[in-house]
């Protein structure tokens, strides 16, 4: 049994078709196909049911896997050590962030890292919470940024900062002529949300169910970006909430239809979050040390309530 192999099987696994993972390792399929049968054989098990289309992996191969995939993360520490040993701060570096943390946040901390690490290769990806867990779990990501907490027992989180919530009421709205707005005093009924699937959704959702007895009832209107929703509620179709950042960038003639709420402001925290075998933990370190140095600045907050973006029943 070699750690190649054990490669190939979480590749066919991923693909769940020979070809595309032979193409992902940079092999040839005749090759991949004969290292995981030498591996089948040793075992004499059936690691993947070829007859299903597409492959599917056995009871026993399902088995495999989640301890391969614990090896080869173990095998790529030895570099780690070596890396952490040399005080080396470079290779490639894969970094998934949500939508509602990526353009505000990104253009803050990007120019500044590499500057300061022009060895690090970053590539970033705008993902979902639910892709992000995923491709943690998988090993297709080194760190993410996202909200939290998650409650993933294979993920840990190191917060970076803590966002308040900030409401964008277009003039004409009940509540445009409140200076400081109550938690008690948000109305799903004419609340502009994010489509499901965005953590912030699921934080405006816990705000108004925690603090007011609502019912689960059908929104008004669902967009895919904050900027749509900031142009909606524009057209008085009803006010929304924002993270903290986002108001930043808010247009000048825009910036009477901001409203920040009584403290404890709510919030949600961000965070850097990666797999508990914590490899390339040099890199997440000055990750977070960049951020958190650059967001200080940018949020004055003190006196906040998080908000979970966990949608809890």
């Amino acid at each position: 049994m070699t750690i190649t192999q054990l490669y190939y099987v979480l590749a066919v696994a991923e693909n769940q078709n020979f070809t595309k993972a032979a193409e992902k390792c940079f092999v040839t399929q005749p090759t991949l196909s004969m290292q995981i049968q030498k591996l089948e054989d040793e075992l004499d098990v059936q690691i993947f049911d070829r007859s299903k289309k597409p492959i599917e992996l056995t009871e026993v191969g399902k088995k495999i896997v989640t301890q391969a995939r614990n090896i080869v993360n173990e095998s790529y520490r030895i570099q780690d050590i070596v890396d952490q040993q040399k005080g080396f701060i470079g290779g490639e570096f894969k970094l998934g962030i949500i939508p509602t943390v990526m353009p505000t946040l990104l253009p803050m901390f990007l120019k500044t890292f590499i500057k300061k690490h022009p060895k690090v290769k970053l590539k970033i990806e705008e993902l979902t919470t639910d892709e992000i867990i995923t491709r943690i779990n998988e090993g297709h990501l080194d760190a993410a940024i996202a909200a939290t907490p998650l409650e993933e027992e294979n993920i840990k989180e190191r917060p970076l900062f803590y966002e308040p919530f900030v409401c964008y009421i277009p003039n004409g709205h009940r509540l445009f002529g409140t200076k400081k707005i109550d938690i008690a005093e948000l109305d799903l009924d004419d609340m502009l949300l994010l489509e499901d699937g965005h953590c912030f959704r699921e934080g405006v959702l816990n705000l108004c169910k925690v603090f007011k007895n609502h019912s689960d009832d059908e929104f008004q209107l669902e967009s895919g970006s904050i900027e749509t929703l900031i142009k909606l509620s524009n057209e008085g179709l009803g006010m929304t909430l924002l993270p903290y950042l986002h108001t930043l960038d808010v247009r000048e003639t825009d910036k009477q239809n901001l409203h920040y709420f009584s403290e404890p402001s709510p919030a949600r925290e961000v965070s850097i979050i990666y797999h508990k075998s914590e490899l390339k933990m040099q890199i997440i370190q000055s990750i977070q040390d960049v951020i958190t140095g650059i967001v200080r600045g940018a949020i004055a907050f003190q006196d906040v309530k998080i908000i979970s973006p966990i949608n809890k029943k």
